[in-house]
């Protein structure tokens, strides 16, 4: 019951007071099943670009995050071609930094975030990683390359 109420209260205040550049709403009337947009940021090779994700919140949030994945493609070092994200405030303690705390609009912030600012230090994709730190003009250039093949409306 907890889950609920406080899935239904996160949801209003995504629909009423989203962060900038995010959107997030219920696919088909599933509580448990989340869809969000998130905007490339300007000044990186995501820009202009709509990047779709799924949400699945687990039976135990929020003692548990919620599964995020890309359903775009994005070159990026952090995510893989399932769409899977490295990211700390994504997995529990104590390999994670997820506590009940933060909430689904702190998480799609925190994603927002490592799509313009890389961790080519916890890769989950080695190759794109070492083109990010030895060849950053070339990264840049896929990563934008990809961003207007997938991403663009």
């Amino acid at each position: 019951m907890q889950r609920a109420s406080r899935l239904k209260r996160e949801l209003s205040l995504l629909t009423t007071e989203p962060p900038p550049g995010i959107t997030c709403w219920q696919n088909e009337n599933q509580l448990d099943n989340l869809r969000a947009q998130i905007l490339g940021g300007a000044d990186t090779p995501y820009e202009k670009g709509i990047f779709n994700l799924e949400i699945v919140v687990p039976e135990r949030y929020p003692f548990e995050p919620p599964k995020i994945r890309f359903l775009t493609p994005i070159y990026h070092p952090n995510i893989d071609s399932a769409g899977r994200i490295c990211l700390d405030v994504l997995k529990l303690p104590p390999k994670g930094a997820w506590r009940p705390a933060l909430n689904i609009s702190t998480l799609l912030t925190s994603i927002q975030l490592l799509m313009a600012e890389p961790n080519p230090d916890d890769p989950l994709m080695a190759d794109i990683s070492s083109e990010y730190k030895y060849n950053k003009q070339l990264f840049l250039l896929n990563a934008k390359e990809w961003t207007e093949k997938y991403a663009s409306q």
